[in-house]
């Protein structure tokens, strides 16, 4: 009996699995806005309610909003002319720009749906208008990229090869649920690609886009001289980052 029922385990266990794989080959999706197909698992109305439901811990996490209407209007105009500019004016998201009270962390950051954070502590190192449409257009870039519902759908994959993997050897330690590092552990690939999205939102909405390059020498200065090589982490250099916006200037303004 006690063979027999570690065989079913193990079969319940190879079932689950390639139920996993099933539902992943199903879920691929193309993008629109970028052309890219992707495995995701969720609808756009899901994506928002997402983040409309994690917008006010990551608020208090970053201490509350700034307490300027003055610069919070100034922050809601300059992102809702890239978003009126733009192919995002077309998309269902319901894009909300929120300025935080952190003067520590240099950041911005995206919730699926629309939610675009920027801190004060960003914020006060821009120069002009310019570079903090870049950092709009970057962060409205992982918006219409659908990053975090990519990478909600692959912890959910994982997820469930793991309870397979549980099941099969009668082991525990599952995956939790989805937590802030599914949310906003954004990859190289989805830093650059929403690197050449933001370029192409500052070109449709009048800014120079080479004032985007200034916004990389910022992250650089801020990172200082022992930050971490590239290849020890998840964010591509910003000497790299550079490189490819130059290109994505050169090719967006020839079209």
């Amino acid at each position: 009996m006690r063979r027999g029922g570690l065989k079913i385990r193990i079969l319940i266990g190879l079932a689950i699995v390639a139920f996993a794989f099933i539902k992943k080959c199903n879920n691929k999706t193309l993008n629109e806005y970028t052309n890219r197909v992707q495995n995701i698992n969720m609808t756009t109305d899901q994506e928002i309610a997402i983040g409309i439901q994690n917008e006010p811990q990551m608020t208090q996490q970053h201490g509350g909003l700034y307490p300027d209407q003055r610069l919070q209007n100034y922050i809601d105009n300059v992102g809702n002319k890239l978003v009126n500019n733009t192919m995002a004016r077309e998309s269902p998201y319901q894009y909300e720009f929120h300025l935080l009270a952190d003067p520590n962390t240099i950041n911005a950051f995206a919730l699926p749906g629309g939610q675009i954070f920027i801190t004060y502590a960003l914020y006060s190192k821009l120069q002009n208008e310019d570079q903090l449409a870049g950092v709009l257009g970057h962060e409205i870039g992982h918006v219409l990229g659908r990053h975090s519902a990519e990478r909600i759908a692959e912890h959910e994959f994982w997820k469930t090869i793991s309870t397979g993997a549980s099941v099969g050897a009668d082991a525990g330690g599952l995956i939790n649920g989805i937590g802030q590092n599914v949310l906003l552990g954004n990859g190289r690939d989805d830093e650059l690609e929403s690197d050449r999205l933001g370029v192409l939102f500052m070109i449709n909405s009048g800014y120079n886009p080479q004032e985007m390059i200034g916004v990389m020498e910022i992250l650089k200065k801020a990172a200082g001289p022992n930050r971490t090589p590239e290849f020890q982490s998840t964010h591509p250099d910003p000497d790299n980052r550079i490189e490819k916006i130059q290109e994505a200037i050169r090719e967006y303004s020839r079209q």
